[in-house]
């Protein structure tokens, strides 16, 4: 088995970036959901209630990134930790985070159409994972709860003949996509080595409404989760991809082969 892609969603629920290598920070992968759009009461903003945030195109500059859409866009500065603070929640976390400024909030607004601002986690930031899954204290960014997500090429082949279709990986938003296993089987790892990094297998990622958008238009399409529904429910949620935890900081490389340790 071997890791054959590796992405980053630099602002919860836009677009993300392909990429050949990363570094694993304590927040994730480099750069993971460092950013997250929120109403004007701190709450996160997601595709669940806005799927137009599927069209948002994210690319890093040298001074922070660049939000855009077919038509047009917005650079951003990364802002300085000593910049204006706001207190955020992500699900049922409050977070320290620093707002980007009125021109990205200008922006978002106009193509979302709702009010909101962008905020960006800082470095001093803690946002502890779980105890009920993390036992030496992890941390993660704004990522839903875990600071990656793991699904298999071979669940998504499955997944795509039960369908009649391929599916895009992006329907499911995961950092890492390993090949080589049989389907599902990554249901059975508790823990793992890419490269030369060791992860505990934390537990199953549980779907949204998000694997029912269509991530290139916004629409909606839900066979997606009608199929998974059929075989990959319990206990009233529907299951596919796994969450993973890790100890110490490190770096990924697509290629990195992947052995199951437990």
């Amino acid at each position: 088995m071997h890791l054959a892609a590796l992405s980053i969603y630099p602002v919860k629920s836009c677009r993300g970036l392909a990429l050949e290598t990363t570094a694993l920070d304590r927040f994730g992968p480099r750069g993971d959901r460092r950013w997250m759009v929120v109403s004007p009461t701190g709450d996160m903003l997601t595709q669940r209630e806005i799927r137009q945030m599927a069209l948002v195109d994210v690319g890093p500059t040298a001074h922070g990134l660049r939000l855009g859409t077919a038509d047009n866009g917005v650079d951003v500065r990364t802002p300085a930790d000593t910049g204006n603070r706001l207190s955020v929640r992500v699900w049922g976390d409050r977070v320290e985070a620093v707002d980007a400024g009125d021109a990205a909030a200008d922006w978002l607004e106009t193509q979302l159409r709702r009010p909101c601002r962008l905020a960006f986690m800082p470095n001093d930031s803690i946002r502890r994972v779980d105890g009920a899954y993390a036992g030496s204290g992890e941390t993660v960014s704004f990522a839903d709860g875990f600071p990656l997500l793991l699904v298999s090429q071979a669940s998504l082949d499955d997944l795509g003949e039960r369908l009649g279709e391929a599916v895009p990986p992006n329907r499911f938003r995961p950092n890492l996509i390993v090949a080589g296993s049989e389907p599902f089987a990554e249901d059975g790892w508790r823990r793992i080595r890419i490269g030369d990094m060791e992860f505990d297998v934390a537990k199953p990622c549980s779907r949204c409404v998000i694997p029912s958008i269509i991530q290139e238009t916004a629409e909606r399409d839900p066979r997606i989760n009608r199929v998974l529904a059929g075989f990959r429910r319990r206990n009233g949620q529907i299951f596919f991809g796994q969450n993973l935890l890790y100890q110490r900081e490190g770096e990924l490389n697509v290629g990195d082969p992947v052995e199951v340790l437990a």
